[in-house]
């Protein structure tokens, strides 16, 4: 079922487009990445299925209504890139406030219930100015989930955090996408491989591309290797081999001749484990990371 659906929209602020001429439909229940550089128009999209802001022309509708219709109140929570608690409260009631505001009809239940969910049950009396950068970004999560919201949309949700915190999230995300659909933007594209279904890729304002995360990087011909630095000089003298590439993760990006070489990954591994060469992790394709780099040259 389609929760959002934009058609033929545009964002214009004087002369700078922001979004240009989008068509695009988010169906319900998979993580969603929202994805491009500075500037590409993901603020802008996200702002206007918050109903925030107003389009140029086109529409955008969301659980079937027009984006900031008092009906898609209750069913959407925004969680902005650098919000912020007021420090001069403390959490609990801040965000039973919060709940009040949405209708809760038991707004203390729901925050405590909030607060088990992102691990800070034992917060409640304390003022955000008491958490570390970490535990703030997951109570600012806490928060997006207060009256079991349809869609949650996130800006820059592990921006700055540890990997602990940014995986509590990930987890989160993975573990709530059956009740609520999330729309995750972010210059991190490893974190949203690792926990979205589909991907939104916009540039200039423009749609390039959407589809699931698993077509968008399984490509027929390339394959994704992390492997001790030796592992190039092995790889080069497998037969198939039309290009190797690596960058300083010790990943090396592999193109081969699919057609004539189908069973060419086999064939490197046999002569990687020959000499004796340890690999980590082995990819059908390119890093969600690497295809676009690779696009935008």
């Amino acid at each position: 079922m389609a929760i959002i659906r934009c058609e033929k929209l545009s964002k214009h602020y004087g002369k700078l487009r922001a979004l240009n001429n989008i068509d695009l439909t988010i169906e319900a229940g998979k993580p969603v990445a929202l994805v491009g550089p500075n500037g590409a128009g993901k603020t802008t999209l996200m702002s206007l299925i918050g109903g925030f802001i107003r389009p140029s022309t086109g529409t955008v509708t969301v659980c079937g209504a027009a984006a900031g219709h008092s009906s898609v109140k209750s069913k959407l929570s925004v969680l902005p890139q650098d919000a912020l608690f007021d420090p001069n409260f403390s959490i609990g009631s801040q965000l039973t406030l919060y709940a009040k505001l949405r209708g809760v009809d038991n707004p203390k239940q729901e925050v405590a219930k909030a607060l088990e969910l992102v691990q800070l049950q034992d917060r409640f009396k304390s003022k955000s100015t008491e958490l570390s950068h970490g535990m703030s970004k997951r109570l600012l999560i806490a928060q997006t989930l207060l009256g079991n919201p349809e869609i949650i949309l996130l800006d820059e949700p592990t921006a700055g955090i540890d990997p602990p915190n940014a995986k509590l999230i990930r987890d989160l995300i993975a573990s709530e996408s059956s009740n609520t659909t999330f729309v995750v933007s972010s210059h991190n594209l490893d974190e949203l491989e690792k926990v979205c279904d589909t991907v939104i890729h916009l540039a200039d304002g423009k749609l390039v591309s959407q589809g699931s995360i698993s077509d968008e990087v399984s490509e027929q011909g390339f394959l994704t290797l992390q492997a001790d630095y030796e592992a190039g000089q092995y790889i080069e003298s497998v037969a198939g081999l039309i290009k190797l590439g690596q960058n300083q993760h010790n990943e090396f990006i592999i193109e081969f001749d699919a057609v004539n070489h189908p069973q060419f990954h086999i064939a490197m591994l046999k002569n990687l484990a020959d000499n004796n060469v340890r690999f980590k992790k082995l990819i059908n394709g390119r890093t969600l990371e690497e295809k676009m780099y690779s696009q935008s040259q």
